[in-house]
């Protein structure tokens, strides 16, 4: 709790635009981040793999919602993916994208990236209502600026993009948003700013 609050304090006099936390943390952060505050609280749904019905996602996103979460950063049906059934996959976004709060797709990057199913993924995440893409998800290797830009060309500027994924320093992330990252995901965003802070 004493660690949650800390992030939360942190990420509010450094400005960050966004806390992303789990639903059993949700209560804390909201309390300690207050109603004002320019960092939005983000919360995960069916993290890391996304293998649970859709009306369990809807659950877990009704549920920060109501705990006052503000944007949800939602891991998709692969399965439907995988098995080619789009429709299905999309439907499950739209759901959720209809709970009246921005929603981003969590993609996985290290799997999809030399696949047909990447665009699809994504075309069919904004088709459905998702106003951004999270690329990577944290594990594996660090995400790459070939990944991000990759992304972004499919993306085409028509929704924000979020990279994740061993982000550590400056000069890593600078090279992220050049190649066409809206927001970076990282565990290491104090470290980060601070570092900034001394090349200024």
């Amino acid at each position: 709790k004493e660690i949650l609050i800390q992030v939360c304090d942190g990420s509010k006099s450094n400005g960050f635009a966004g806390l992303c936390t789990s639903l059993s943390h949700l209560s804390i952060a909201r309390e300690r981040l207050g109603n004002k505050s320019t960092t939005k609280l983000i919360a995960v749904i069916a993290f890391p793999f996304g293998f649970i019905p859709t009306s369990h996602k809807l659950k877990e996103a009704e549920y920060a919602i109501e705990k006052g979460a503000e944007e949800l950063d939602i891991v998709p049906n692969y399965f439907a993916l995988e098995e080619g059934n789009i429709e299905l996959f999309a439907e499950e976004i739209n759901q959720i994208s209809e709970l009246g709060i921005p929603v981003r797709i969590i993609i996985d990057i290290n799997t999809l990236l030399n696949s047909s199913k990447l665009s699809l993924a994504i075309n069919a995440s904004i088709d459905a209502g998702a106003t951004g893409i999270q690329v990577g998800n944290g594990f594996g290797p660090a995400i790459t600026k070939t990944q991000t830009k990759k992304v972004s060309e499919i993306v085409k500027n028509r929704i924000s993009i979020k990279a994740v994924g061993g982000i550590k320093t400056f000069d890593q992330a600078i090279e992220i948003i050049e190649a066409g990252s809206t927001y970076i995901g990282t565990s290491f965003g104090f470290e980060i700013n601070q570092e900034q802070k001394i090349k200024e």
